[in-house]
């Protein structure tokens, strides 16, 4: 089984190197969606014997994500695992998430970060916290699963699932159009624990998602679009980028 790791990036000079030279340790298939950064990051990467795409602009976190489904299924990989570079994900991790696509038959397999709740480093903002806990009540409710984190970007899907989905979501919010296609195409889902790391307190979503109640309006806004898209979608209608707009301030 061919499993892609695939690392988005943005301005993580600091942090780049170490993690790209331990994640080596565990994947020989490694590929880095760089977000138009504007620091080192780049010249950073040059010297990583990976893969790397790079955005000419800013595209956000969801396009990056996307990107990453599109080079492993053109490149005939059978899983791939995304993850942080921001040290907040543990490349230790990778084997439980690599046995697991290889093992079971879950088609994803999501890292939550309140499974046996070990913590490292402060705990996250208040606001995050409690946004996370919303939004992934909300889900459970509306979707009728029982995941414990929503918003966690360690994850490992299976190529043929992914197949299945329409995503066009290209910023923060993408989690939540993943859940509700998940949902309706009766996707497999696993979660594992992983560790609750929280480095920089001060770490900024980027414009007006970093105020709480533009981010959770945001939040809102998609996952209720996406659900009713799905209650609506026809065989026929085509994907959209209709619901990808970021709030402005």
């Amino acid at each position: 089984m061919r499993i892609l790791v695939a690392i988005p990036v943005f301005n993580e000079q600091q942090h780049v190197t170490r993690v790209l030279n331990e994640v080596r340790s565990y994947a020989s298939d490694i590929l880095v969606v760089d977000d138009a950064s504007t620091d080192q990051t780049p010249n950073l990467l040059a010297r990583q014997p990976v893969d790397v795409i790079r955005h000419a602009v800013n595209r956000g976190y969801g396009r990056s994500i996307r990107d990453a489904f599109r080079w492993a299924d053109c490149y005939n990989f059978d899983g791939i695992i995304t993850m942080d570079c921001d040290e907040q994900h543990e490349p230790t991790s990778l084997p439980c998430f690599q046995e697991s696509l290889r093992s079971s038959k879950a088609d994803l397999i999501s890292g939550s970060r309140y499974l046996g709740m070990n913590s490292c480093g402060e705990p996250p903002p208040e606001d995050r916290r409690a946004i996370n806990a919303e939004m992934t009540a909300l889900i459970n409710d509306r979707l009728g699963l029982s995941i414990t984190d929503a918003f966690c970007g360690f994850k490992a899907y299976r190529i043929s699932a992914i197949r299945k989905l329409k995503l066009n979501v290209n910023g923060y919010a993408f989690p939540l159009q993943f859940w509700v296609q998940a949902a309706a195409h009766g996707l497999k889902i696993q979660e594992v624990p992983v560790q609750l790391i929280y480095n920089d307190p001060n770490r900024s979503f980027g414009g007006p998602l970093d105020d709480p109640q533009q981010r959770r309006s945001y939040y809102l806004s998609v996952l209720n679009q996406e659900l009713i898209r799905v209650r609506n979608e026809q065989p026929e209608h085509a994907e959209t980028e209709a619901n990808d707009k970021e709030p402005t301030s």
